[in-house]
């Protein structure tokens, strides 16, 4: 079988040379495989829930039995008698609280991990998927976008707008900031008072000053092709993240992943 290729594109966006693509970009696309792999990653961050044993519980209260035409449920020692201790009363007990005990970390064999990870790269290669998740695609040079490493060199923001601006990413990059709204809820207050579209993601095969460059703008993510995970090639479960690709991470992506499509 012949090795598909694809254009290098300079920090000018000016091509110049072409790479064969790893087989992993010929993963059929799983997007159920994709969703329980990103689901998994997501749960190793919930917090563990619990409740204080005793809560509704330091209360006197006794139920006083029959023969007094009234509920049988635990009463205060008081002359007014008002309900305690019972689920639904007042400073009650909760019938069945949450216990730390819970196990609510998901996991899934290591192969079906493994093919989410190739299904989610080939996915950044399809235009279809692409724009079908939301992203603004018509100004794009290449699909998928691999550029030479030059990039991973750029040390200062305004130089990295400059290079995606000629890789034809700014119509992306109008869309996030478009897209920045405030939380409903009492988010606001909790350190996440504003939300945004999902950018572009930066892949490189080493950081030479471009995560620093790269940061600060909206949307934007930078990381390492052996960092590399379901959830940042499909955040939200939705395959099709608008993707860069540095040369080299492309080629390292043949000693990562040299079986191709997982089988």
């Amino acid at each position: 079988m012949v090795a598909k290729t694809a254009k290098v594109f300079n920090l000018d966006g000016k091509p110049v040379t072409k790479i064969a693509l790893p087989r992993v970009f010929e993963t059929p696309l799983r997007p159920d495989v994709i969703k329980r792999a990103v689901l998994a990653i997501q749960s190793t961050r919930f917090h563990v829930q619990g409740r204080d044993p005793m809560a509704g519980k330091r209360t006197t209260a006794e139920s006083r039995g029959v023969g007094f035409a009234m509920a049988r449920i635990p009463r205060q020692k008081t002359p007014g008698g008002r309900a305690a201790f019972a689920p639904g009363t007042v400073s009650g007990r909760i019938a069945h609280p949450p216990v730390t005990e819970k196990t609510i970390v998901k996991k899934i064999p290591k192969k079906e991990k493994r093919l989410a990870l190739f299904s989610a790269i080939a996915a950044t290669a399809s235009k279809k998927t692409v724009a079908a998740r939301g992203h603004s695609v018509e100004d794009i040079l290449q699909i998928p976008l691999i550029v030479t490493d030059d990039l991973q060199r750029v040390k200062k923001t305004k130089n990295v707008e400059e290079a995606l601006i000629h890789f034809g990413v700014l119509s992306d990059l109008y869309r996030v900031k478009e897209s920045r709204r405030i939380r409903a809820g009492k988010g606001k207050g909790r350190g996440r008072k504003t939300k945004q579209s999902v950018g572009p993601l930066i892949v490189v095969s080493e950081d030479k000053g471009i995560m620093e460059a790269a940061r600060n703008i909206p949307g934007i993510n930078i990381v390492s092709v052996k960092n590399l995970n379901t959830e940042m090639l499909a955040p939200g479960t939705h395959p099709g993240r608008l993707t860069i690709w540095t040369s080299s991470a492309v080629e390292r992506l043949n000693e990562l992943y040299s079986e191709g499509e997982n089988t």
